[in-house]
């Protein structure tokens, strides 16, 4: 099940979309805020699929607009680095202070402000008063779906309400600038696109058998497989949730394959104008563009 935020009539709905129609959630009483139908669980859902069985009233897509299917986090995205060892070897050199060449035997987070949430078509910014170095990165989102604290790797994915597609947007020299942590440099406004909605884990057999590219301007920058992650699913989950209770609603980006600009020959990065398309099989396609801010 493909499960949306929308706006529509200057407010905002939750809906399903069902053989590229979209079907309201209202109409069969499901919570009217996506963060409120993950709490609901599994009984909500029930519900949504019986409708869904003889779907009747959807409207096109193009009727409306997506916005991110959780438009404002309840707290930070949790995210990853360094989870695929192709980006961690291509990034050789380039890490900055204190970067070691070494891959880490743990897992190394860190988070990114709720308003850097987007949905699709949303306009990512680029403000040439603070950097130009604007680098893109493809990533699958994982929503929580049953809060947990000390969660084991076997459990880890009954804790998963679904997956999503998310652009770990970075500003590379500011990412470097302050102290060698990075969430200056990830967390600026529009800087994670989300999208363009959340299918449910019952659809994805396995999560991580998934191919996953990023085009800019229509030219492939990356393409891989989720098989490739260093720390699956499972272990990022257990070790975010050791001592830490995780939420309903909670997204964690799993990181990001090689081939982002700042670590190509010469480097390359994001102009305003171009256009970043996120596929990840079985979920879909995030687009967004480049603005120039303004102020």
């Amino acid at each position: 099940m493909k499960l949306v935020t929308y706006s529509s009539g200057g407010a905002e709905w939750v809906g399903a979309v069902h053989d590229g129609a979209l079907y309201d959630l209202a109409e069969v009483g499901a919570p009217g805020m996506m963060i409120e139908l993950i709490e609901a669980g599994e009984e909500a859902l029930a519900g949504v699929r019986e409708a869904l069985a003889s779907p009747s009233g959807g409207r096109p897509l193009t009727e409306v607009q997506l916005l991110a299917p959780i438009p404002v986090p309840r707290r930070n995205v949790m995210c990853v680095g360094w989870n695929y060892a192709e980006h961690f070897e291509e990034g050789q050199g380039r890490r900055g202070p204190g970067g070691s060449d070494d891959m880490p035997e743990y897992p190394a987070f860190f988070t990114k402000l709720p308003t850097c949430v987007v949905g699709p078509g949303a306009d990512v910014q680029l403000d040439p008063r603070i950097s130009e170095k604007l680098d893109w990165e493809v990533e699958l989102a994982v929503v929580i779906g049953v809060a947990g604290r000390d969660v084991s790797q076997e459990r880890a994915l009954d804790h998963v309400f679904g997956y999503s597609i998310a652009n770990d947007v970075s500003v590379r020299d500011v990412q470097r600038r302050h102290g060698g942590q990075w969430f200056r440099g990830k967390s600026m406004d529009t800087h994670c696109p989300l999208g363009p909605w959340i299918v449910t884990r019952d659809e994805i057999a396995d999560p991580q058998k998934l191919r996953l590219t990023c085009k800019v301007n229509g030219e492939t920058k990356q393409a891989a497989s989720t098989a490739d992650m260093v720390f699956q699913i499972p272990r990022l989950i257990e070790e975010l949730s050791r001592g830490t209770t995780l939420l309903p609603g909670d997204v964690i980006l799993t990181g990001t394959p090689s081939g982002v600009g700042f670590a190509r020959t010469p480097p390359e990065y994001l102009h305003p104008g171009d256009v970043m398309e996120l596929e990840i099989e079985a979920i879909g396609v995030l687009s967004n563009p480049v603005v120039e801010y303004r102020g």
